[in-house]
């Protein structure tokens, strides 16, 4: 008798070679099949910049090498006869290897659609990158979760059991990990209320500085000294919050002294004076000007305008300017700030000397 045609494991030698060419044949195929497509589909998807392709070639390149391998053997095997009990286990490999596959397309999937709203998001919305990243955990969370239930139920778990475990396994955690999840909670909080997204400037107390990165657990902030702040989700929220990113403008108040001796015209002529200059300003928003006191040592005007731009250096590029104008306005008419001067009367005395009375004293504001 042929060779081929012994017996060897309740089948002969002839289907052995058949189904080990169908499976080596069937996995080559596959593999190569995966290759060329992700290779078109990505070249497509550069062209097109379509989410439909960039899912699909994200998709296709994601099914992963052991899967494919998976469905060639449970293909080979298909011309062989094989006891029940290796039947029952090749299938159970066979859809473990498929409920693998399809967790890792749905990662795949979820991730793609993150990114892809990020940046259809960004520019109008600074919170959708962390908006996303926290359903998106979510979400793969919840998928991973069910395809293990689903892949222990097929594997004769009873998972009706196990899920009551877990179920007081998980109280009993919960009480272990409050603060973690009192963190994780507040990361969502922080996602579904927005009052900050990466890129805003913020106060926390005496801490001010950029946010970099909202996880699940911190918030990690970039001050203005370089270093990294990183705060608890849990602490944060319970913390005031001052969001400068939020500042539709920017209020200024500034005052300036002039000396006593500043003749009446002069005195009421310096609120227009502070107009004018204001008022030039392309970015500034003249509010009011105003006589305000008299102070110890000088007469003190108060001035109130708005700069259109919650940004800083606008803030102090307006300011330097109208300081410069104001500057060269006084002095062209001849008026004088107050700094810290003293002025000393000396009345003739008895035949003991001289007395001396301090009469006045002024300063600059």
């Amino acid at each position: 008798m042929p060779f081929w045609e012994s017996t060897f494991w309740q089948n002969r030698v002839s289907a052995w070679v058949a189904a080990l060419a169908v499976a080596a044949g069937l996995a080559a195929l596959l593999l190569l099949a995966r290759g060329l497509s992700v290779r078109w589909l990505r070249g497509v998807a550069q062209r097109s910049r379509a989410l439909g392709h960039e899912l699909a070639a994200g998709l296709v390149g994601r099914t992963h090498a052991l899967f494919l391998l998976a469905v060639a053997v449970y293909a080979g095997a298909a011309f062989l006869t094989l006891p029940a009990r290796v039947e029952r286990m090749l299938t159970l490999v066979a859809l473990v290897a498929f409920l693998g596959q399809v967790a890792y397309w749905g990662t795949t999937l979820i991730s793609l659609l993150v990114s892809w709203y990020v940046r259809q998001r960004a520019a109008d919305d600074a919170a959708a990158a962390t908006t996303a990243a926290a359903f998106g955990f979510f979400g793969r969370l919840l998928l991973w979760t069910a395809v293990v239930l689903l892949a222990l139920d097929n594997l004769g778990v009873d998972i009706t059991t196990l899920v009551a475990g877990l179920g007081v396994g998980g109280i009993a955690v919960a009480l272990a990990v409050q603060n973690i999840l009192g963190d994780l909670f507040a990361s969502f909080s922080i996602v579904s209320d927005k009052p900050f997204a990466i890129g805003d400037f913020i106060i926390v107390g005496d801490f001010l500085g950029k946010v970099e990165h909202v996880g699940l657990k911190t918030t990690r902030v970039r001050s203005l000294s370089g270093e990294q702040i990183i705060f608890s989700n849990s602490d944060l929220l319970q913390s005031r919050i001052r969001n400068y990113q939020r500042m539709a403008q920017r209020r200024v108040v500034f005052t300036l002294g002039v000396t006593y001796e500043t003749p009446y015209e002069e005195l009421a002529a310096i609120p227009d004076i502070v107009r004018e200059v204001i008022e030039g300003q392309a970015q500034a928003r003249f509010e009011r000007a105003h006589f305000k006191s008299y102070g110890d040592f000088s007469l003190v005007f108060e001035a109130v305008y708005f700069v259109a731009t919650p940004d800083y250096n606008a803030y102090m590029d307006t300011q330097q300017a109208i300081n410069l104008e104001i500057y060269r306005r006084f002095k062209e008419r001849g008026i004088e700030f107050a700094y810290p001067t003293r002025t000393v009367y000396v009345r003739p005395g008895s035949a003991a000397g001289p007395s001396i009375a301090t009469a006045e004293a002024t300063t600059g504001g």
